[in-house]
């Protein structure tokens, strides 16, 4: 299952990267995974030591405007975590935009509503 969530990952980060975030793309945004795993205990350990936290979007979107979107990606099958569900509750509550997307095509409609609606 996680394969299937990493191709689709993928999918979305060349996407969006030939659309918004070449040299001259206007608007230009940034977008980065964040690896919160580790491939065993004792890399865990210390990713968590050095400021891992469980739950973390796997992308974030910087927009020219200042704005930060989370993007969590799920198959369609897959279920948020309950630190998933508690990090999308923390980070809505400080005003930040946060969103599952479990499709390509839900992927690329979030990117281009979310971006373009606040230019």
């Amino acid at each position: 299952m996680k394969k299937l969530e990493d191709q689709l990952q993928q999918k979305c980060i060349i996407w969006f990267r030939n659309n918004y975030s070449l040299k001259n793309s206007n608007p230009h945004c940034l977008i980065f995974a964040v690896p919160n795993a580790g491939s065993n205990v004792k890399e865990q350990m210390y990713k968590k030591a050095t400021g891992m936290m469980a739950g973390v979007a796997d992308l974030i979107i910087l927009t020219p405007n200042a704005r930060t979107i989370f993007v969590e990606m799920k198959t369609e099958k897959g279920k948020q975590s309950d630190k998933q569900k508690e990090f999308e509750q923390s980070v809505k509550e400080k005003g930040f935009d946060y969103f599952v997307c479990r499709t390509f095509d839900e992927f690329k409609l979030l990117a281009q509503e979310q971006i373009l609606s606040y230019l």
